[in-house]
């Protein structure tokens, strides 16, 4: 691949000189050979773009757009006129590369929200349906149904780029410089699945808490509902997850060296769960806000690894002080919708299949089937390094959707995969672990941790960048850019908190966030909520 270095203040100012017009019929005239045109709508400066009707995967009308030519497309993958469809937005002022975004739970549907975001830095910007439209907890699609799982497990999103690639390049008349992908939960596995697989794909790669290991996490995710509602003795109620939380922070917060309602390092606290156990004489736990010895035994199950029958790991457990997040896997008195719908529809067991009938043989079952070969478990990512690629992949710590341990699991298999090979991880692979971080976004009201680093999915508003520190030292996109395109690593990548993220008005603290092993560390003098009274240093 030809590379045209185009320096990062230089991201959206390039007037373009267009082969075609926004209209249906010149757009159909670029159409590759196998690609049938839906639409293509102008959208006007800070216009919004409405969502076809019937998506019922991102529904949300990106707001705010530069002015841009949006287009849907289908291509048809079997005989059976079943079709997979992806979505382009091509900016006017456009600065030579494409950003590729990622789906997110079972959902079919472009991701026109998370390409809003991708535009407004410039990029063209690309999202597939995955093959299906379908909410993110709807498995329906999936039942005895091959074909479509192999397209939501990989090959939707690569033949997608592949055509987008070639629309963008015909529509502007001149090839992508650089082509970038990012994606969180089931668009960080898709990420890595893709960067595994198609390494000539993406010049460089950011995937976010990667639901990686599918064939073994959607029975993880089924299994925390099923240890909570399998007996109403030993059930913890939803409203003590934030009890547990907010004690879980009590005993953990000062340990990481300094009191600032944040755990910075949930693996090295000595957490006494004792502490939540009721006194002796109180026989009603929910009243007395406590858990007692049965429940008790049910968090202490809940976070250990998940261990099959003859001792071997299913899946990580939840770190400690995810617990304010618990209710993404355990709500609503029955186990977690995806998790079953996993196991009803994509195993086949039928949707009659009773989550109570749960044992060791479904366990089996969905990793002989790895269903749509979804698990981006090829650790030998050596031809995406050979390639000069470059990978960022981060995970809150507070992840309750996702246990953070699956990251850090991942990471050490790659390890272990290339170190032998000669190759440092570092050079082209950097993992970022994010205290106080839900799933992708998001921070307890009483954690307020300094997560925000831009790119696209950390917002529901499709806020560009991080105002007023738009550079590679605060935004993840802009990290991995700098990276690729003139060969500086993230060092750290400086995390920003606002008393409203939504609105993002009035900035309470920033924090380097650290690439694996090295932790942040306060120097003991600053003002702790300033990023530079912080270092990045190896604690262990």
């Amino acid at each position: 691949m030809t590379k045209r270095s185009l320096p990062l203040a230089f991201l959206a100012s390039l007037p373009c000189t267009f082969a075609v017009n926004c209209t249906y019929n010149d757009v159909l005239s670029i159409m590759p050979t196998g690609v049938s045109l839906s639409f293509a709508t102008p959208v006007v400066e800070n216009g919004t773009f409405t969502v076809p009707e019937g998506d019922t995967g991102w529904p949300t009308n990106p707001i705010n757009l530069p002015k841009l030519c949006a287009i849907g497309a289908t291509v048809p993958f079997d005989q059976s006129n079943k079709t997979f469809g992806f979505g382009l937005f091509l900016p006017d002022k456009w600065n030579g590369r494409t950003l590729t975004v990622g789906n997110g739970g079972l959902a079919g549907g472009v991701n026109w929200a998370d390409m809003g975001t991708g535009v407004k830095y410039g990029h063209a910007a690309i999202s597939t349906d995955t093959g299906h439209n379908s909410t993110s907890t709807d498995a329906s699609w999936s039942f005895e149904n091959m074909e479509s799982q192999t397209n939501w497990g990989w090959r939707a999103l690569h033949e997608s780029v592949v055509f987008a690639k070639n629309i963008t390049e015909a529509y502007y008349q001149t090839a992508p410089s650089y082509n970038y992908y990012q994606g969180c939960s089931t668009g960080g596995r898709q990420g890595f699945k893709n960067a595994q697989m198609f390494p000539e794909d993406f010049d460089g790669v950011i995937a976010g808490a990667p639901a990686w290991w599918t064939s073994h996490q959607q029975i993880w995710q089924f299994w925390v509902g099923y240890i909570n509602y399998i007996s109403n003795v030993t059930m913890i109620p939803t409203f003590m997850f934030d009890v547990i939380g907010k004690e879980v922070l009590r005993q953990c917060d000062g340990q990481d060296g300094l009191v600032d309602t944040i755990i910075s390092d949930p693996n090295a606290c000595n957490f006494d769960a004792n502490a939540l156990l009721c006194g002796q004489n109180v026989t009603n736990g929910t009243a007395a806000v406590c858990l007692t010895v049965d429940q008790l035994a049910t968090f202490d199950t809940l976070t250990k690894d998940f261990m099959d029958t003859n001792s071997t790991l299913v899946f990580p457990h939840w770190l400690l002080g995810a617990e304010p997040f618990w209710t993404m896997n355990i709500d609503g008195g029955s186990p977690n919708i995806i998790g079953l719908g996993y196991i009803q529809y994509t195993l086949g067991l039928g949707p009659n299949w009773n989550w109570q009938d749960f044992d060791a043989d479904v366990v089996a079952l969905s990793e002989k089937l790895n269903a749509g070969q979804a698990d981006a478990s090829d650790y030998d990512m050596s031809l995406f390094y050979d390639a000069g690629n470059k990978f960022i992949h981060y995970h809150g710590m507070s992840d309750g959707g996702i246990s953070t341990g699956a990251s850090f699991y991942l990471y050490d298999q790659i390890d272990r995969a290339l170190t032998p090979q000669g190759i440092e991880l570092d050079d082209f692979y950097r993992f970022f672990h994010i205290p106080g971080m839900g799933h992708c976004t998001d921070t307890a009201d009483y954690v307020n941790a300094p997560y925000y680093i831009a790119g696209i999915s950390m917002t529901n508003n499709g806020q560009y960048s991080v105002p007023g520190y738009e550079d590679s030292q605060h935004d993840i996109l802009l990290a991995l850019m700098d990276w690729v395109e003139n060969d500086i690593a993230p060092e750290s990548i400086i995390g920003t908190a606002y008393a409203n993220f939504t609105t993002a008005d009035v900035l309470t603290r920033q924090r380097p966030i650290c690439p694996h092993p090295k932790q942040a560390r306060y120097d003991g003098e600053g003002d702790p909520n300033d990023a530079m009274s912080w270092k990045c240093e190896m604690l262990y």
